[in-house]
């Protein structure tokens, strides 16, 4: 193929181009899963169009967008602005397209009166650029840190949709194979477990965030039983703004691709919330609204207990909401324990759910235990006993509390002692700790 003098040399990689149409988005129709995702971005950040794009090496598709006609899906390369974000591998952010050099001979300016333009690659599992998410508007402006913040998170949850079908596909297919062939039904229930195992990893942040003057640790493990399922169990720690971060823990019910999904939802819809807020009930509330809101037949509630983080004189000032979820517990220097986090209702059962938000003040050898019902529910194989609230709080108050890991290394050894490693639902139990003064 001969490659166009007024396009990027990238757009017509091969591998790209493999890898464009290993998605099987081009030429498809509207799909909730994105247009989900491009009417938060024109609620947030209040622009007439947004979009999520496939390019290949003729056009660029529109696989979501609004603003738009049910006709229009499609720009030549020539009319489009994703190319210039495939040919440089990175983000574009354009106040004014007529006044950047890149952009100022674009025929969309007029055609469609692209005024200010920014957007994101959206890559594949394997990296290759697909196409970009991206916001337009009419006129000049300046795109503000939480514009940029907001378009970077739901460009990764569209390249995270997509991740997600895929691995879906793949345990599918290695589940119909292992149907076809008994003698290898064993090496294909492998081959599932690992691609189960995969995208489990891919809903769990892949490293945990530093966070001045807070210690932070966690202890995670997969259901034993069912393990080519994925459930919904998860935790995500990140920043917000003004100078606060927050830690949020959750559990969406049932397992399963539409389970992963869910979860994948809330961990962006999350911190594109926390881009403009630091109130966990608020946060909570407008992830409520987002899973109302992308709800079909399949409906799955969720819990969560979010906390928020800020630096105060006396250690670390701590908010905290729990949305149908067991409250934090709170572990004070000298051992006393209480529970942190009035009870609200689960998110996606109502357009308003109660939610409340409850504060208190870390101080230095403070800690703070948020855990998943995997770890209260856990059971033993021989009388079926709950490990339950009171083993857990005995567990806080009785380990030496002298490190984040330290505490939940103790929870997690305690529950898998007890249920001799058997355990029927995933366990998630993630530490804050104040380190003690000299």
């Amino acid at each position: 193929m001969t490659v166009s003098a007024d396009l990027p040399a990238p757009i017509f990689d091969a591998g790209r181009l493999a890898a464009v149409r290993r998605t099987g988005l081009l030429d498809t129709g509207p799909d909730e899963a994105f247009d989900r995702l491009t009417r938060l971005a024109a609620t947030l950040l209040g622009t007439p169009f947004t979009f999520v794009t496939i390019v290949d090496d003729t056009r660029s598709f529109w696989k979501s967008s609004t603003g738009t006609g049910p006709a229009d899906r499609q720009h030549t390369l020539q009319q489009s602005f994703c190319r210039y974000v495939v040919g440089s591998g990175a983000e574009l952010i354009v106040p004014d397209t007529l006044a950047d050099p890149r952009t100022a001979s674009n025929p969309s300016i007029e055609q469609m009166g692209v005024a200010a333009w920014a957007g994101f690659p959206v890559r594949s599992p394997d990296g290759h650029i697909l196409g970009t998410f991206c916001a337009v508007d009419t006129t000049p402006r300046q795109w503000t840190p939480h514009d940029i913040a907001v378009l970077e998170t739901l460009a990764q949850a569209a390249a995270g949709e997509i991740a997600l079908r895929a691995a879906v596909a793949d345990a599918e297919a290695a589940t119909a194979r292992a149907r076809a062939a008994t003698l290898e039904a064993e090496h294909a229930t492998a081959r599932a477990e690992d691609l189960a195992e995969t995208l489990q990893q891919s809903l769990l942040p892949p490293q945990l965030p530093v966070i001045p003057g807070v210690e932070v640790a966690v202890r995670y493990r997969r259901a034993t039983a069912g393990r080519a399922d994925v459930y919904g169990d998860f935790y995500d720690v990140f920043p917000s703004v003004r100078d606060t971060w927050a830690v949020v823990v959750g559990d969406v019910a049932g397992k399963g691709p539409q389970a992963a999904k869910v979860t994948a939802l809330a961990r962006y819809t999350l911190r594109a919330a926390a881009a403009r807020s630091t109130i966990p009930s608020a946060n909570l509330a407008a992830l409520n609204a987002a899973l109302l809101d992308w709800y079909t037949d399949d409906r799955r509630f969720l819990t969560a207990v979010y906390a928020s983080l800020r630096p105060h004189p006396a250690g670390i000032s701590v908010r905290v909401s729990c949305a149908g979820h067991d409250a934090a517990l709170l572990r004070r220097a000298d051992g006393r324990i209480r529970t942190l986090g009035r009870h609200g209702l689960v998110l996606g059962w109502r357009p308003q759910p109660t939610l409340r938000d409850q504060r208190t003040v870390l101080r230095p050898g403070d800690s703070l235990v948020l855990f998943t019902d995997g770890i209260t529910e856990g059971r033993r194989a021989d009388t079926r006993e709950l490990f339950g609230p009171e083993r857990l709080h005995q567990v806080v108050a009785t380990t030496d509390a002298q490190s984040a890991g330290h505490l939940a290394a103790a929870v997690d050894d305690a529950v898998t002692t007890f249920t001799g490693g058997h355990l029927s639902d995933d366990t998630a139990v993630l530490v804050l700790h104040i380190p003690a003064e000299p």
